[in-house]
């Protein structure tokens, strides 16, 4: 009886430390699930302060132009008449041949790293990729209109003038003196910039797939590029359309790279060497200058355009992504 009381004595305090210790993990458990609710709420809370701001600060605009704001062209600020159509134009125009350009070579960066590349230099030609998307935009802007823009007007727009004379489209997308700057040089540079972000992501999800799935192609007599394209791109297509879409909202919305290179011309060209503008070029350039409701609610709704097109693509994004789970479940 004695040795039973001097036990229960003993485990006494063990047990009182060890419910104390399960309290306070429960109570940082606690903790933790609040902090991180409040910080999901405090995202949507924000989310939706800007887009009431916006809203309310393009309310006169809406109201004195209508839907035709989206489509009109003009753009004077003596006689406040504004529309939007050139800064939409130029935004969706110089993100697909931004697009166009990054994505492939992006995706043969990443194959070239994870694949064909010595292993000596991967780790080199990886971090050089990286700092890419490091480098200030207003950098890559000065390098575009002083140096790439001259290299383009003198060699890269006569070859295309040339070579696509009097082929259909072709000659008109492609016409016009060659002036350097322009929608084509702008997405030439927006390429270049977010190169870095589909390159990378792309390397890091292809060094995701299973070593055993890459054998087993090879086993079975497949390239290089037959293994990329059947067996790497099927299971890491999730993460490689996430780093697209992320290099797209990107290129959206750039600001200062474009504002050095495009021209600022606020007109609609079928031509890519023609100048022009987006919606981001138009904001940075007018808005220290804008005097007067009208106006300054013109570019505000600029900005409202250019957040629901970026919300519009990230919608398509996580549907396409969405799409994509469902078949591969």
């Amino acid at each position: 009886m004695a040795d039973v009381l001097m036990s229960a004595a003993q485990s006494g305090p063990t047990y009182l430390s060890r419910s104390r210790a399960l309290a306070r993990i429960a109570l940082i458990d606690v903790v933790f699930h609040n902090l991180t609710r409040l910080s999901a709420i405090a995202v949507l809370v924000i989310l939706g302060g800007v887009i009431v701001s916006l809203i309310h600060g393009a309310q006169p605009a809406i109201k004195a132009f209508g839907f035709g704001f989206l489509t009109a062209q003009s753009w004077n600020p003596v006689t406040e008449n504004f529309g939007a159509g050139p800064a939409v134009y130029g935004t969706l125009v110089t993100s697909f041949v931004a697009m166009l350009i990054a994505v492939p070579i992006g995706l043969g960066v990443a194959t070239f790293l994870t694949e064909l590349c010595p292993h000596v230099l991967r780790r080199p030609i990886g971090i050089a990729i990286e700092l890419l998307a490091g480098i200030p935009s207003i950098i890559y802007g000065i390098w575009g209109l002083f140096v790439f823009a001259p290299f383009v007007q003198t060699y890269i727009q006569p070859a295309m003038i040339a070579a696509f004379k009097g082929v259909p489209v072709l000659s008109a997308l492609f016409a016009g003196p060659p002036y350097g700057i322009g929608m084509l040089t702008a997405g030439f540079i927006l390429a270049i910039m977010i190169l870095p972000f589909i390159a990378s992501i792309s390397r890091d999800v292809f060094e995701t797939v299973p070593p055993v799935l890459k054998e087993a192609a090879t086993g079975l007599g497949c390239t290089t590029w037959e293994m990329m394209r059947y067996v790497v791109l099927p299971y890491t297509r999730v993460g490689v359309v996430g780093g697209v879409m992320l290099a797209l909202g990107r290129a959206l919305g750039e600001t200062m790279a474009v504002t050095f290179v495009i021209g600022n011309a606020h007109k609609i060209s079928p031509s890519l060497f023609a100048p022009g503008t987006t919606i981001s070029a138009t904001i940075a350039n007018e808005f220290t200058e804008a005097v007067g409701d009208i106006y300054t609610s013109a570019l505000i709704e600029l900005g409202l355009i250019l957040f629901f097109i970026t919300f519009i693509v990230l919608s398509i994004a996580r549907y396409l992504l969405m799409r994509i789970e469902q078949k591969s479940a």
